[in-house]
Formats: C-alpha cells, sequence, structure tokens
C-alpha cells in the first residue's frame, strides 16, 4: 500500500514561462480535453453537450472542444506559447479558410488572444483525450432506465416475452392505407374520377383503378379531401418516431 501512494501518478505542476500542449477532442456525447507540459498531465477537464450542440457540425464540434480547453485554461495558456493537438485534420487549416460562419468568427474574437497553433493528431494517439469526451455506454442504472423503457414500448404494441421454446409469429398491418381506401369509396370527388375513367376523359388520363377498385394517381394512392384523414397523414409523417422530421426547436 506504501508503494502504491508514493508511486502512484500524479498531477505535475505548471511552468506559466514554458510551452503548453493541449489535446482536444469531441464527440456525440461531450468534449474532453488534456492540459500537458513536457510529457506530462496538468490537468483534465470533460462535459457533456449542450442540447443546441448536438446540432452540430464535426468541424464545429471539434472547433468548440478548442474553445472549451481555452477558456477554463486561460490564466494558464494567456500569454504563452500554446500547441493544439486535434485528430480532426481539416481543423489544422482554420486560419485559412476564407469563409466562415458566424458561430466560428464569434470563436476567432476568443482564440486570437492566444499564441496558438493547431496540429493534427491521429484518433489512435488521442486516446486520453477521446476517452474524456465519452462516457461508459454500460451501466446498471442506464441498463435499467433501457430495460423499463422497452418494456413500455412492447405493452404499447400490445407484445409480450414468450416463454422459451414458444414460436411466435408477428403480422404488421399498415392501418392507414386501409382508412384512405376506405374514404375513397364514400367520397363525391373520388366518383368523379371513377366516372371520368369510364369516359376515357383525357384530364383523368394519370388515374387508374386497380383490379380492388383503389383510385391510384401515377403510383401513389389517391387522399379524398377529408379534412380528418389528411391531418392524420401529417401528424404520422411529422410527429411519428419513425419520421425524419427535426422538429420545430431543431430547424
Amino acid at each position: 500500500m506504501r508503494r502504491l501512494l508514493t508511486s502512484a501518478p500524479i498531477l505535475a505542476q505548471p511552468d506559466i514561462i514554458r510551452p503548453f500542449d493541449v489535446y482536444c477532442d469531441a464527440s456525440g456525447m461531450g468534449l474532453g480535453c488534456v492540459l500537458m507540459q513536457d510529457q506530462r498531465v496538468i490537468a483534465y477537464a470533460s462535459r457533456a453537450l449542450r442540447r443546441h450542440e448536438e446540432n452540430y457540425a464535426t468541424h464545429d464540434l471539434e472547433l468548440a472542444a478548442v474553445v472549451h480547453a481555452l477558456k477554463i485554461w486561460r490564466h494558464y495558456l494567456l500569454g504563452n506559447t500554446v500547441h493544439i493537438y486535434s485528430d480532426h485534420k481539416s481543423l489544422k487549416y482554420i486560419f485559412s479558410q476564407r469563409e466562415l460562419n458566424l458561430r466560428q468568427r464569434r470563436w476567432f474574437e476568443l482564440i486570437k488572444d492566444y499564441d496558438l497553433a493547431i496540429h493534427y493528431h491521429p484518433g489512435k494517439a488521442n486516446v486520453v483525450a477521446d476517452a474524456l469526451s465519452r462516457k461508459a455506454s454500460c451501466s446498471c442504472i442506464s441498463a435499467t432506465v433501457v430495460h423499463a423503457t422497452l418494456c413500455q414500448v412492447m405493452e404499447k404494441l400490445n407484445l409480450a416475452i414468450v416463454p422459451k421454446g414458444t414460436l411466435a409469429n408477428i403480422t404488421l398491418t399498415p392501418m392507414l392505407r386501409d382508412e384512405i381506401i376506405a374514404a375513397q369509396k364514400n367520397n363525391t370527388g373520388m366518383e368523379k374520377i371513377r366516372q371520368r375513367l369510364m369516359e376515357n376523359d383525357p384530364k383523368a388520363a394519370c388515374f387508374h383503378q386497380d383490379s380492388e377498385g383503389v383510385l391510384w394517381f401515377n403510383n401513389r394512392l389517391v387522399v379524398p379531401k377529408d379534412l380528418e384523414l389528411q391531418k392524420q397523414i401529417l401528424d404520422e409523417a411529422h410527429l411519428s418516431r419513425n419520421s425524419i422530421h427535426p422538429g420545430s426547436n431543431k430547424m
């Protein structure tokens, strides 16, 4: 025990007149950075991404990690030579980049106060900062939360876990398509289209009727003018978990 206490690695004291090395990394979970000097660690720092930062492009996310390091270690880095190491190769060309977005211009107001150079450091060699920017993929607490969420989803779908050895078969039927077909049968506008098809009206050339009497516009199912049905279709496209609509807060 005495040997472990006396030989364990500890953080080094900084020399404010010597250059500093900062290793930065960003992931989809957070930002991580390590402050070093003469191959010795001085400080670690990491934080989770804020909600708006989850929408950042990779280039901006990696630059955010650099800005985060410069802010928290300003008392060490300001006035000294700083070497920034990142595993994002294009970040080393940020000073010669012709076009900058508003976010990058705002960050440059902070970066210009420092005497720094950005270098490319491969991701495999940048293991410390990479580990700080991520969180454990599995824990007892997270596993319990995921399990509870999965059970809730299964209950909503009327699914259950069957005993071992029991063969189960699930059949999914698209209910929305059946509702559109049922609405076509009792709609005045659909009857007019069918009448034009029977009269070979050229204005209805894009429509056709299949063997089940369902109306199609080219290869698309015709939706009648039913406000409730149209609202249901829009909600399915924009509010469903399976949709790709990002929501108003991300647009």
